[in-house]
C-alpha cells in the first residue's frame, strides 16, 4: 500500500489523514491537542500514537506533509495607496496566501500607523502601492518609516516596480528582512496578486514556520508547505478544474463555518454572466479567499444575529426574542457549548444559515442599474457566482447537523429578490471528515491522486 501522511497544525487540534494513493481514499484519521505554544512534538505525538493504534503499527509513508493554522495562524498587515486598488489587491494576495489579516493601511503611513502595526506584531508585512512607473511618493515614504520602526517580521513588497530598488536598498540598511516581488497591480486595473501569494508562501516557509516552533518536530515530517487555508483553496481549485484529461466538479465555493469567523472561497472566473452587463471595480481573482471575522457561530454570534436583524433572526430561528437572548448569552459566557433541545438546535441551524448567507453575499459581487446618455445600463461590482454549480461545506456545525444541506442553500439566491450575484441554483456537498486542506496538500506531488481523493471524500446532500 502506498500512503501519504497529510498533517494540520491547528490552532486547537493537529489533525493526521493517512491516505492510500492507489484507492484514494482515507486509510485512518487521528487527532491530537495542538501544542506549539509548549513544544510541538506532543500534541503531534498524540495524534501519531492513535494512529499507530489503529493501523497496528505506523506504516512507511511515501509523502509527510504538513499545512499550519496554529499560534494564531499567519499573521499580515498589508499597506497600499488607494483603498479600492492597490490596497485591495495587497488584501486579495494576502488572503490567497492564507494569511490572517490584522491590519489594512492606505495612502501615507503616520506616526500612529506604524505604533498599530508594531503592537499588531504581525509575521509578515506586504508592502503595496502605486502602478509601474506611476506613483512613487507614497510606497517610498511607507518603506521609509516601516524601516525606521521597530518592527521585526519580513515585508514583502509588491509595488510599483520603479521604487522597489530604492525600498530595497532603505530596508536593507535598516537591518529589514525584505523580499521584493512583481507589483500586485501593475498596471490600472490590472489584478496580478500570484507572485505575492509566492512570496509570502516562501517567507512562511523559510521563517514563520520556525518562529512557530513548528520546526521542532522536523523528523517526523517532510515539510510544512503553507497556510492552513491555502491548502483549503489549493484542494478546492483541484476539484473545481480537474486534472489533465479528468474533468473536476466546475465552478465551485466552499463555506467554511467557525466559532468566530466564516471563510468563503470561490473557484470561479465570475465574469459577467449576462450580455450587456458592464464590469466596474478592480478585477476579482480566479480563486478567491475571504474571510469574515464578525460571523461566526460562538466568539461572534451576536454579531451574526445584528447583521442579519433582531426580528429575522427570531423567526429563522422559530424562536421568542428572550429565548433568542438567552442563548446568545449561553454564547457569551461558553464559546465551548453545544445545543442539546430542539430549540437549541434550531438556534444553532438559524445561525449557521445567516452566516452562510451573509459571507457568501460579501464574497459575490452585485449588479446595479445606472443611467448613462444612452439610458440604464446594468453594471457588475465584484464576483458573479450565479453560475457556480457546487457548494462545499465544512465545519462542525455543518459536520454535526441533522440538515447541513437546508444551512447551505442559504448560500444560494432563492427567492431574494436583492441584487446579489450569489448562485441560483446549485448542488451541496459536505467535506464531513475536514480533507480539503489533506487534498490542497497531495496536490503539490500527486494531482491525479488528490482530485480522485477529494472527489470520494465528500458527501453529496
Amino acid at each position: 500500500m502506498s500512503l501519504a501522511l497529510l498533517i494540520d497544525f491547528g490552532s486547537t487540534y493537529t489533525k493526521l489523514r493517512a491516505i492510500d494513493l492507489d484507492s484514494a481514499a482515507v486509510v485512518a484519521s487521528a487527532q491530537g491537542p495542538s501544542t506549539v505554544t509548549s513544544d510541538v512534538t506532543i500534541g503531534l505525538d498524540t495524534a501519531l500514537a492513535e494512529l499507530q493504534s489503529q493501523k497496528g503499527g505506523l506504516p512507511e509513508f511515501r509523502y509527510r506533509l504538513a499545512a499550519s493554522s496554529a499560534a494564531g495562524g499567519l499573521r499580515m498587515i498589508t499597506v497600499g495607496l488607494v483603498t479600492d486598488l492597490t490596497a485591495k489587491a495587497a488584501r486579495l494576495a494576502a488572503l490567497g496566501a492564507g494569511a490572517k489579516l490584522v491590519g489594512t493601511f492606505s495612502f501615507e503611513l503616520t506616526a500612529g500607523d506604524i505604533d498599530d502595526i508594531v503592537d499588531a506584531a504581525p509575521d509578515i508585512v506586504l508592502l503595496s502601492g502605486g502602478t509601474d512607473g506611476g506613483n512613487h511618493k507614497v510606497i517610498l515614504h511607507n518603506a521609509q518609516r516601516l524601516a525606521r520602526s521597530a518592527l521585526d517580521c519580513p515585508i514583502v513588497v509588491a509595488g510599483n516596480r520603479n521604487a522597489a530598488d530604492a525600498i530595497a536598498g532603505h530596508l536593507r540598511k535598516a537591518g529589514k528582512k525584505s523580499l521584493i516581488t512583481e507589483n500586485v497591480m501593475p498596471r490600472h486595473l490590472e489584478l496580478n496578486i500570484e507572485p505575492a501569494r509566492q512570496a509570502i508562501r516562501q517567507l512562511f516557509i523559510e521563517h514563520i514556520v520556525h518562529a512557530k516552533g513548528i520546526d521542532r518536530a522536523r523528523a517526523r515530517f517532510d515539510a510544512v508547505l503553507m497556510p492552513t487555508p491555502a491548502a483549503v483553496l489549493q484542494g478546492a481549485q483541484c476539484l473545481a478544474d480537474g486534472v489533465g484529461d479528468e474533468p473536476g466538479l466546475g465552478p465551485l465555493i466552499v463555506v467554511d463555518i467557525g466559532g468566530s469567523t466564516t471563510d468563503v472561497h470561490s473557484i470561479c472566473n465570475g465574469h459577467p454572466s449576462h450580455s450587456g452587463v458592464l464590469y466596474h471595480g478592480l478585477p476579482e481573482p480566479y480563486a478567491k479567499r475571504t474571510v469574515e471575522g464578525d460571523l461566526g457561530m460562538r466568539h461572534t454570534a451576536r454579531s451574526v444575529v445584528d447583521e442579519a436583524g433582531r426580528d429575522a433572526f427570531v423567526d429563522e430561528a422559530g424562536l421568542n426574542a428572550e429565548a433568542v437572548e438567552t442563548l446568545l448569552r449561553r454564547c457569551d459566557d461558553d464559546v465551548q457549548w453545544l445545543p442539546q433541545s430542539a430549540g437549541e438546535k434550531c438556534f444553532d441551524r438559524a445561525l449557521a444559515r445567516c452566516a452562510t448567507r451573509l459571507s457568501v453575499t460579501r464574497h459575490a459581487g452585485t449588479h446595479e442599474t445606472v443611467y448613462a446618455a444612452t439610458g440604464p445600463v446594468t453594471v457588475q461590482r465584484g464576483k458573479d457566482l450565479s453560475e457556480v454549480s457546487t457548494i462545499i461545506g465544512t465545519g462542525g456545525v455543518l459536520v454535526h447537523s441533522d440538515d447541513a444541506a437546508g444551512i447551505l442553500s442559504a448560500a444560494m439566491i432563492g427567492d431574494d429578490t436583492s441584487l446579489s450575484l450569489r448562485p441560483r441554483a446549485a448542488r451541496v456537498m459536505l467535506d464531513a471528515d475536514y480533507v480539503l486542506y489533506a487534498c490542497g496538500l497531495l496536490h503539490t506531488v500527486e494531482p491525479a491522486a488528490a482530485l480522485a481523493f477529494g472527489r470520494h471524500a465528500l458527501q453529496p446532500l
